[in-house]
């Protein structure tokens, strides 16, 4: 029997949502007033891009963590204040 990791399932969930918020946000823009909450399947992320640029923002978020300096999204925080 296999052994599920610790590290990648935990990991592959935070991409894909992030990659779900990613294609959410670019609708949003994109949509202006029409936009309903539209949901794209894990195949429509990953043919559109979403997953790849997803996947390299959330290992450098948790490079970052670990290595104790800010996430892009807290930096993107400090610059707005």
């Amino acid at each position: 029997m296999k052994q599920k990791g610790k590290f990648w399932p935990q990991v592959r969930a935070q991409i894909y949502e992030k990659a779900q918020q990613l294609f959410q946000e670019q609708q949003a823009r994109t949509m202006s007033r029409d936009f309903k909450g539209i949901t794209a399947t894990k195949k429509e992320l990953r043919e559109a891009g979403y997953v790849y640029t997803a996947k390299l923002i959330v290992l450098r978020n948790l490079w970052r963590q670990n290595k104790g300096t800010l996430t892009v999204e807290e930096e993107a925080e400090d610059a707005d204040r």
